[in-house]
């Protein structure tokens, strides 16, 4: 019997995409989860939408994907500017996090943005 590893499977070329497409999809789960514990904020629900899609077109390298990268990278920056400006020095959990969130969307959006021509292919 032949045996078929999950990479091969699952048809990860790069790993540094399949990173990024994970990080999409923790972020949104993440989102929707706060939305839950939240009274209202349909920006959560909202951000957490788009990073799943964002996450399903990084994964299956569509064409669209890196707008999506993009749109998420200047919402995730003010999103995560304004959380480090209102909890500064009041909530340090949600400060680090927000940081956290900030630094981990440049990244991947870097990382992205300089892969642009596999989602061109």
């Amino acid at each position: 019997m032949k045996k078929v590893s999950l990479r091969s499977r699952l048809k990860i070329e790069s790993k540094g995409m399949f990173a990024t497409s994970a990080f999409y999809a923790i972020a949104g789960i993440i989102f929707f989860i706060l939305l839950l514990t939240a009274s209202f904020a349909p920006h959560l629900g909202i951000i957490g939408i788009f990073s799943l899609v964002t996450a399903y077109g990084v994964f299956r390298k569509r064409t669209w994907a890196i707008w999506f990268v993009v749109i998420l990278f200047l919402v995730g920056t003010t999103f995560s500017a304004f959380m480090i400006y209102s909890t500064l020095g009041t909530d340090y959990l949600l400060g680090i996090s927000a940081i956290v969130y900030l630094v981990l969307t440049w990244v991947f959006t870097a990382y992205a943005v300089d892969k642009r021509n596999v989602f061109e292919s």
